[in-house]
């Protein structure tokens, strides 16, 4: 399921508060809801605690800090983004190497 804004997807962004990555959140969070303007219904931060970052859009998880290793770079999250809410965009320079 993904939950929609509207008929828009939301994308959850769920970060520590106990290591300060709220700026690393409202960044990605700035960058999707940039490239995906059309795309998304809205980027949601949520706090949280005990060194979890995770992006998701409905069930579906985009990213996870502790399964991943790691913070995503923009290119590979604005990819997996773009995989789960509209497959066929292309990205342009993104996706080429």
């Amino acid at each position: 399921m993904i939950v929609t804004q509207g008929s828009r997807p939301v994308v959850t962004i769920t970060y520590c508060t106990q290591c300060n990555w709220l700026l690393r959140a409202a960044w990605m969070a700035q960058e999707l809801l940039s490239t995906f303007a059309a795309e998304l219904g809205g980027v949601t931060l949520v706090p949280g605690t005990g060194g979890v970052f995770t992006i998701t859009s409905g069930d579906t998880v985009v990213w996870d800090r502790l399964r991943d290793g790691g913070f995503p770079d923009i290119k590979s999250l604005k990819q997996r983004v773009r995989d789960a809410i509209a497959p066929d965009r292309d990205l342009g320079h993104l996706d080429r190497s």
